[in-house]
């Protein structure tokens, strides 16, 4: 018994016996379809869109002729797809050029000659076959390249967050403020006005910058990082250098560099400290010259760090934590900044509250 037929090929033709001759020829190759007149071939051709590899078409036919059908079948698109031919006896050049200009693969004249057209039909459609192979491959391959390409940027970013935090661990903090703070930061660009145009891409990648706030710690003596007390003058001016330091490492590591995160995170690393007034470091940058992004890290980092424990302080509770941003002890902020803060903080607090569900989940 003979494998099922995989190809299909619709013949329309009115004449019965062209309709015969044609598929007599194709039949041990193709699963014959038929139809009586353009519009019940339209109609079939649609249908079956998804399985045909051919469609035999006269151009002489009651209620739609053959051109028509073309017209029709190109309009929807199937064209590109499922190579058509013109079965017809007119030898007219208009005929022959409109529906050329169609998308016809081939003009094939009555009468046939049975193993001419085998021929000219089989080769096309298996260029057609060919062509949807190629393009079959090209998908899987482009899809493999974005998996690939995916499977690279969680290792880039894994690798960001290892070393971000393993320097919190060092300045003995828990490694749960880089989160924390990445968190904040995307919360109040996609839930207030703070992010309006800000696609949720750059949003991503901003959030992956906040994340590298920090890095330039790595170079700040573990006396002066760890220390209990107030800092020296000299001692403060030392730890300012972590955002230039910060910058600095970034530009040095050739992955960060080719990451789509690379522009957001060396901004913030470098101006996290910046103040709305002009009177923060390194650059002393004011006002709208502080991009929003890193405005927002600022002012995440400076919340996270007082309702949270340091080795130099207790953690604030949340209310003193905003009485004292709101109040100017903690630096100058963007007054819309400030508000579309003052209105999303509620939902911050519930970061704090998981975490220390989880906490004492994890004690018992």
């Amino acid at each position: 018994m003979s494998d099922p037929k995989t190809e299909s090929m619709l013949i329309v033709d009115d004449e019965e016996v062209n309709r015969a001759i044609l598929a007599n020829i194709f039949s041990e190759e193709y699963e014959i379809f038929e139809a009586e007149d353009g519009v019940e071939g339209l109609a079939a051709a649609q249908a079956r869109q998804d399985s045909l590899s051919a469609i035999l078409l006269d151009v002489q036919m009651p209620r739609m002729d053959g051109i028509e059908v073309l017209r029709r079948l190109r309009d929807t698109g199937l064209l590109s797809r499922v190579p058509a031919f013109l079965i017809t006896a007119d030898m007219g050049g208009a005929t022959l050029r409109e529906a050329y200009e169609l998308g016809v693969m081939d003009v094939i004249y009555k009468p046939v000659v049975p193993f001419l057209v085998r021929r000219r039909v089989n080769s096309v459609v298996e260029l057609f076959r060919a062509r949807r192979l190629l393009g079959a491959e090209v998908e899987r391959q482009r899809e493999e390249l974005l998996r690939q390409t995916e499977q690279l940027a969680q290792m880039s970013t894994g690798m960001v967050e290892a070393l971000s935090t393993a320097i919190e661990f060092r300045s003995d903090e828990s490694g749960e403020h880089v989160r924390r703070l990445h968190d904040i930061t995307c919360h109040l660009l996609r839930r207030t006005e703070l992010g309006a145009g800000i696609p949720e891409s750059q949003i991503r990648l901003i959030g992956i910058g906040a994340i590298t706030h920090d890095v330039g710690k790595i170079s700040i003596p573990d006396a002066v990082l760890n220390k209990p007390g107030r800092l020296t003058p000299e001692e403060y001016e030392l730890m300012k250098t972590h955002t230039v330091k910060g910058a600095q490492l970034l530009d040095r590591i050739p992955q960060m560099r080719g990451h789509s995160a690379y522009a957001y995170a060396r901004d913030i690393a470098l101006h996290h400290h910046e103040r709305w007034d002009g009177r923060g470091y390194p650059d002393g940058l004011k006002g709208g010259e502080i991009p929003i992004w890193t405005q927002v890290v600022s002012l995440a980092d400076v919340y996270d760090a007082l309702v949270s424990p340091r080795c130099y302080k207790k953690a604030y509770s949340f209310e003193t934590a905003l009485e004292m941003i709101f109040g100017g002890q903690c630096g100058v902020f963007n007054p819309r900044l400030l508000e579309c803060f003052r209105q999303a903080e509620p939902a911050l607090r519930r970061l704090y509250q998981h975490a220390k569900g989880e906490d004492e989940h994890a004690g018992e």
